[in-house]
């Protein structure tokens, strides 16, 4: 009964309206902004290392780690896996399309963050319920993200990722899963609660290391088959738009499962990067919106390339028909999708390592991803809570249910965690979405902004008020203070 309903809500959410309702919105941000994503590669790498942390706000390298610790995880691996399980390899363009024209909407969102984020007891906090607010000035639609975004990475998402964790280690090491769920929960709990400073900490750590080593194993794994990647990406493409694929596989599922997982993995216009977004110090709202676009870049175009290219050239896949069940590719007899095939394309290549790496891979992208979730429903739990002057008891509640959680779902069907997954991130895309469009002109107008003071050689400052922005009191107190200082060093010069 329970999962009769979990897959109704999934049908609702995840119908084709949200799938071109995240593709629309992208391609309507991509060619407003005339292309950022293109135009500005140069000023994403430059903001992303440059500038410090401060005792309010993490660096902008920091805020990019935590993101990119939500972004690359489980769906990296397994949903990469799953896409191509059920979408055909024609699933592997759409992921590709989607992180294209996701990173504007991601851009929008992060820079939507920055410009109404708040000071609360001493760190910056923000996100689409503030931007919600504020920009929108509809309350109860706020509190309706807020509580999604608690519900989705407090209850739902967390099990996917320890789930994945504790399925590779199994396989690999032949540990039970109960006694992985709770090493993670214990090692997760150590890091959380010593509250954002330490998770950005944390993250600037784990997150580089994990995705250049994964990178390179792939790398080396597509040298060796060089000769093959032409062929490879000749299957991607031709499945990715004939009106039925070799495979069988209809242009439909294709596209549903790319966009679903491409989203699930990049969370561009979800909504959860923007609250890693707020957290930074930067000069400029901008800044970080392009700095969080790059990390859509690293997630899907690099890290989710490189398992997709590893799992197709290696042969390491199966494809299922719509329903799920009628098997039309079978490469990997009574394989289901998920971090097997990644294991089966490294085992190809190099006998017994592909489980001990994946499984070790899997343990730190998910495990980073974990911690970003606290920190995303730590945010909405502070916004929530924010009249209150003691929010202590609500974030050690919070802390307690996502290490609960995190062990439960290490020990449960990897199906029914999937699908949990599914319904709260795509109940957040939707609310996200539609407000990012309606707030779209003060999102474009920072972008604005940055690029006329850039031309002139300026370090772009925000000054909300001469663009028209209302309610972005954090940044006209910051300009009035910044003009008192400035005033003051000229009189004493």
């Amino acid at each position: 009964m329970f999962n009769e309903v979990v897959d109704f809500l999934n049908g609702i959410i995840w119908s084709n309206w949200l799938v071109y309702l995240c593709l629309g919105a992208g391609l309507f941000f991509t060619v407003w902004m005339k292309f950022p994503q293109l135009r500005l590669i140069k000023d994403m790498v430059h903001h992303l290392v440059s500038g410090g942390d401060s005792e309010s706000g993490v660096s902008s390298f920091q805020s990019f780690a935590m993101a990119l610790g939500g972004r690359v995880g489980t769906g990296n691996i397994a949903g990469v896996a799953s896409a191509i399980g059920y979408g055909g390899p024609g699933a592997v363009f759409w992921m590709w399309a989607i992180a294209f024209l996701g990173a504007g909407s991601a851009f929008i969102e992060s820079s939507l963050a920055q410009v109404y984020k708040e000071k609360s007891d001493g760190e910056y906090r923000g996100g689409p319920s503030y931007y919600i607010e504020k920009g929108l000035g509809k309350r109860w639609y706020a509190v309706l993200f807020s509580f999604s975004a608690v519900i989705a990475c407090g209850f739902f998402l967390p099990g996917i990722q320890a789930n994945s964790i504790a399925t590779a280690v199994e396989n690999a090491f032949s540990i039970p899963t109960w006694g992985t769920g709770a090493f993670v929960a214990l090692l997760l709990g150590l890091i959380i609660f010593g509250g954002v400073k330490r998770i950005g900490k944390a993250a600037e750590i784990i997150v580089p290391f994990m995705a250049v080593a994964y990178i390179i194993i792939a790398v080396v794994i597509i040298v060796v088959n060089i000769t093959e990647i032409p062929a490879v990406v000749n299957l991607i493409l031709s499945h990715a738009f004939s009106a039925r694929a070799a495979t069988g596989a209809v242009i439909g599922q294709a596209i549903m499962w790319g966009v679903r997982r491409g989203i699930y993995s990049n969370e561009a216009g979800q909504g959860t990067g923007p609250m890693a977004a707020a957290a930074a110090e930067v000069s400029h709202p901008a800044k970080q919106g392009l700095v969080q676009a790059f990390s859509v870049y690293v997630d899907t175009l690099f890290v989710c390339s490189a398992t997709a290219f590893m799992i197709l050239v290696t042969g390491m896949y199966n494809v299922y028909d719509q329903a799920g069940e009628t098997l039309l590719v079978e490469n990997m007899p009574g394989v289901a999708p998920g971090p097997e095939f990644t294991q089966g394309a490294l085992d190809s290549f190099m006998p017994g390592f592909g489980s001990i790496f994946v499984a070790i891979a899997l343990f730190f992208f998910a495990f980073s991803t974990l911690m970003a979730y606290y920190y995303y429903a730590e945010s909405n739990i502070a916004y929530m809570t924010r009249d209150i002057k003691n929010k202590k008891p609500f974030f050690f509640a919070t802390r307690i249910t996502l290490l609960l959680m995190t062990f439960v779902g290490s020990v449960n069907t990897a199906g029914a965690v999937w699908a949990l997954g599914d319904v709260g991130v795509g109940l957040m895309a939707w609310l996200n979405i539609v407000a990012i469009l309606l707030l779209a002109k003060t999102g474009v107008a920072t972008l604005t902004d940055y690029e006329a003071q850039t031309r002139q050689g300026l370090d772009p400052v925000f000054n909300p008020k001469a663009l028209g922005i209302k309610n972005a009191d954090f940044w006209e107190t910051k300009w009035e203070e910044d003009q008192k200082k400035q005033k003051t060093m000229e009189d004493a010069g």
